[in-house]
Order: C-alpha cells, then sequence, then structure tokens
C-alpha cells in the first residue's frame, strides 16, 4: 500500500483517505463521495482498531462485513480499499503509540480512557502507509475529528483534515454501525439523542434560554421520556474549538451527548 501511494504521489495524483472500522452504511458512503470531489484517487481503509477497545468493550462483537462493504465502495467510486489484519498493525513487541494530551482527555477520553490513544496511533500509521493529502472524518465523532486534526497540524503532517455532516436517518437518529444492534422496539427509541438535541437548539434558537443546567435537565427528561431505560454518560456543552466547558451558550457552543440505550452506546452533537 504505501508503495502504491508513493507512486500515485510520483504520478501526481492528489489522495484522499477515508478510515473507517467496516460495516459501511451511508453515512460512510458520503465521506467517500466528499473525498471523490477533493482528491484523484480515494483510500478507504477498513480496520477494526483493537487499540481504541478497552477490554470490557464491544471489539469482538463489532459487526463486520468486508465483501459488503468492498460491493459499497466500489459502487460509489471508491478506487482503493485497504484492509490490513491487526497482526501487520500491531506487529510483536509493538511499543510506539501517539497521545494527543488535552482534547482527548474530556468527554469521550474522560468515559472511555486510552481510547483516543489507539484513535490518533492507528490514524498515524494509516496516513504514513496511504501518504494523504486529505482526510475526511464524520461529525457525528466531532471530538475524534479535533483531536485528529491537533495530530497532525503538531506532528506536522502535510494532510487537510475535513469534518463532514453527520447524515441522518428520516427520524433524526445519527446513522452508525451500531444501530444493528437494536430490536424495532428499542430502534425507535434511539431517537432519544437527536430529541434531546433538537429542543436543546429550539431553547437557544427560539426561546433565547442561555444557562446551560437548564438545557441539560430539559435534555435529561426528554432521554427519559423516550426511552426510560437510558443511561446518560454524559452531556457537555464546550467550545466548537477547545472543547473547554461552557456555563453559558454562546454562539461557539457544540452540545455533545453519550448515551446508553438498551445496552448500546451511542454519541451524537449539535451545534446550538
Amino acid at each position: 500500500m504505501q508503495a502504491r501511494s508513493r507512486a500515485l504521489a510520483a504520478d501526481g495524483k492528489r489522495i484522499g483517505i477515508v478510515p473507517t472500522m467496516g460495516f459501511l452504511h451511508e453515512g460512510h458512503i458520503s465521506l467517500i463521495k466528499r473525498a471523490k470531489k477533493l482528491s484523484d484517487v480515494v483510500i478507504t481503509t477498513i480496520f477494526v482498531n483493537p487499540a481504541q477497545f478497552a477490554p470490557h468493550e464491544d471489539l469482538d462483537k463489532y459487526p463486520r462485513d468486508e465483501k459488503g462493504d468492498i460491493a459499497k465502495i466500489k459502487k460509489v467510486g471508491g478506487d482503493i480499499v485497504f484492509i490490513p489484519n491487526a497482526a501487520d498493525m500491531y506487529p510483536a513487541n509493538y511499543q510506539t503509540y501517539i497521545d494527543v494530551e488535552n482534547l482527548s482527555k474530556s468527554l469521550e477520553g474522560a468515559i472511555r480512557p486510552g481510547h483516543f490513544r489507539g484513535v490518533t496511533t492507528i490514524v498515524a500509521k494509516m496516513f504514513n502507509i496511504t501518504r494523504p493529502d486529505i482526510a475526511v472524518f464524520g461529525m457525528k465523532d466531532y471530538q475524534q475529528g479535533m483531536v485528529i486534526r491537533q495530530m497532525v497540524k503538531d506532528l506536522d503532517y502535510p494532510i487537510r483534515i475535513i469534518i463532514a455532516p453527520t447524515v441522518r436517518e428520516k427520524d433524526g437518529l445519527a446513522m452508525s454501525s451500531r444501530n444493528k444492534y437494536f430490536t424495532p422496539a428499542q430502534r425507535k427509541e434511539a431517537v432519544c439523542l437527536y430529541a434531546s438535541l433538537a429542543v436543546a437548539r429550539n431553547m437557544v434558537k427560539v426561546e433565547k434560554v442561555k444557562k446551560v443546567s437548564a438545557i441539560r435537565k430539559e435534555m435529561v427528561d426528554v432521554i427519559k421520556d423516550i426511552c426510560p431505560m437510558a443511561e446518560i454518560d454524559y452531556i457537555a456543552f464546550t467550545d466548537y474549538k477547545t472543547l473547554a466547558p461552557v456555563k453559558i451558550i454562546d454562539n461557539t457552543c457544540i452540545c455533545s451527548l453519550a448515551v446508553r440505550v438498551h445496552g448500546v452506546r451511542l454519541i451524537d452533537n449539535m451545534r446550538l
């Protein structure tokens, strides 16, 4: 893959990469389409990265569909699919990891210690192997995108990072590979994340509410009303660029949340 990328670059081709963990949905497809507009050759990587899963998380049962993924990538015009295995990416006696210190400590980083260490390490390795000019990530994983953008800046990667809009189902649920875990009844309750974000945005835009505590309380009520069994990991109001927490809403604020719906952990966010 590295030799192929070098040859493409030597031929003057602009390379785009879309890193994924597979089991592709329309959200992933939108990222590939975005990369196609900005580059000559699009490489989609598929790798379920063990370094970003804690021992108690769903690595072993994470959904996989390699043949289906390749077919979807071909259909949308993807050029190359890179599917390494864990032994290739983390050979015996592997010792080197990358840690973005501040941005990775809050939100997902606080709930899932070590998660972003695994993310940044594997993304850096993918960048070294594929040598892209641009890389496209999804807004649903906004903190991840910000962490990677910081890594690229700090380590002087000549790569433009694109964070593309979240693709949603008709009822607003953010598309995710984990949505397949739901029964039809549970799936209806999964909309609680988006519903709470929509209420928050309405409170800010229409009702002119600025106090975070009031908005958070209303969001919790909405979530529990739709899914009484929901377990809320966090509802956070932060600065869009720094991810520093805010108490009063202004035009730089983003609301992010993580909720376990019938045992399935979902994340989402929205600019307020």
